[in-house]
C-alpha cells in the first residue's frame, strides 16, 4: 500500500509518495511563501499531493504541522500564525483522502524511529538540535502526543533553575532549548570569542556574524581551550536534558538530529559519557539506552508523516 507524506515548513513544503516499508518512491517540493492564510498554504499542499498521487493506489495522507496539534485541528502554530484551523477536514476535502496531521517533531521521530536510527526498537526518543529543541516519544510503534497533543515539549524542561538562567524563547529561564540549542550554541560561542581575542574563535569566525554551529567544535579539535570550554559547557546542559528523558522514559534508543547532531562521535562520544552517571541505576542496569545521530536526515519528516497515516488506517 502506497501512503502520501507531507511536511510543511516555514519556508517549504515537501512531499512524497511513500510504500509501506518507509521508503520514497517519488517526491517533490514548492515554497511556503508566508505569510498567508492556512487555507491558501493547504490549497497547494492539496495540489501537491494529487500530482503525486496520479495513476497511484493511495490509502491516504499524513502531514507534520509546526505547532499544537490536536485531534486533526491546529489549535496554534507560532511559525505559522494559525489558530484553531481545522486541517485534516480542510484537507480531506481537497484531496479526497483520509488524511491525519500531527506535530512535526513528533511526525519526524515516528519516521526515525519506524525507519530510520531505531527501526526494530521498541521505544524511542527523537531530540532535534535545531533554532530551538524539539522531541518526540514513541513508544511500541505510537507517538505519545499527550493530553492535549502538545506532549513531548522536551526543549522547555528546565535544566538550569538560577537567576542568571538565559531565557527561553517561551518565556522561562533555563529550559533546555536555552542552553542546548544550535542557537544556543553560537551565543555561547560568540560570548567567548569577545571574552577570549586570543583564541582560535576569532580566527575561525572574523566576524559576529561567521560564528555558527562547528565553529566551537571545530577550534575545540585545534586545540583550543576557550572553545573547548564551550563544547564541554554545551554537552553538560544537552547530557542533563537527555538523561532526564532516559530517567523518564528508559527508551531503547535515543536519536538525535539536527544540525549540531552533524558533528557526529565528537558530540556524541563525550555525551554519552556525561549522561552515563546521571542515569538512574546506570551501574546495576543489564540493559541501557543507546545513544545515537539519526539517519534519514530532511526526510524524517515526510516519511514519518506517511508512516503516520499508515498506522491510523491499519
Amino acid at each position: 500500500m502506497l501512503y502520501l507524506g507531507v511536511d510543511l515548513g516555514g519556508t517549504n513544503i515537501k512531499a512524497a509518495l511513500v510504500n509501506s516499508e518507509g521508503e520514497i518512491l517519488c517526491e517533490a517540493g514548492i515554497p511556503t511563501n508566508l505569510p498567508r492564510p492556512a487555507e491558501a498554504v493547504c490549497d497547494d499542499i492539496a495540489t501537491l499531493c494529487l500530482q503525486l498521487a496520479e495513476g497511484k493506489d493511495v490509502a491516504g495522507v499524513g502531514v507534520g504541522c509546526p505547532g499544537t496539534v490536536d485531534g486533526g485541528t491546529v489549535l496554534y502554530s507560532n511559525n505559522l500564525d494559525w489558530h484553531d484551523f481545522a486541517m485534516e477536514e480542510y484537507l480531506a476535502q481537497k484531496i479526497g483522502l483520509p488524511v491525519v496531521v500531527g506535530n512535526d517533531a513528533n511526525v519526524a521521530a515516528l519516521g526515525e524511529a519506524l525507519a530510520g536510527c531505531a527501526k526494530g526498537a521498541q521505544s524511542t526518543v527523537v531530540v532535534t538540535l535545531g533554532t530551538g529543541v524539539g522531541a518526540g516519544v514513541v513508544l511500541d510503534g505510537k507517538l505519545l502526543t499527550g493530553y492535549t497533543g502538545a506532549a513531548s515539549e522536551a526543549g522547555h524542561m528546565v535544566v538550569l533553575d538560577t537567576p542568571d538562567a538565559p531565557r527561553c524563547t517561551c518565556g522561562r529561564p533555563g529550559c533546555l532549548e536555552a542552553l542546548a540549542s544550535a542557537t544556543a550554541l553560537i551565543r555561547m560561542t560568540k560570548e567567548a570569542r569577545l571574552a577570549h581575542p586570543e583564541s582560535a574563535l576569532n580566527v575561525l569566525a572574523a566576524k559576529p556574524e561567521d560564528v555558527n554551529g562547528r565553529t566551537a567544535f571545530d577550534a575545540a579539535a585545534q586545540g583550543d581551550a576557550a572553545a573547548q570550554q564551550v563544547v564541554d559547557t554545551y554537552i553538560h546542559y544537552l547530557a542533563v536534558g537527555i538523561a532526564n528523558l532516559i530517567n523518564i522514559f528508559f527508551p531503547e534508543v535515543i536519536g538525535l538530529s539536527g544540525g549540531v547532531a552533524n558533528q557526529g562521535e565528537n558530540l556524541l562520544k563525550p555525551l554519552r559519557a556525561a549522561v552515563e552517571p546521571m542515569v538512574f541505576g546506570h551501574d546495576f542496569a543489564q540493559k541501557h539506552t543507546r545513544i545515537t545521530a539519526c539517519t534519514l536526515g530532511y526526510r524524517a519528516g515526510v516519511i514519518g508523516a506517511a508512516l503516520l497515516a499508515k498506522s491510523r488506517m491499519e
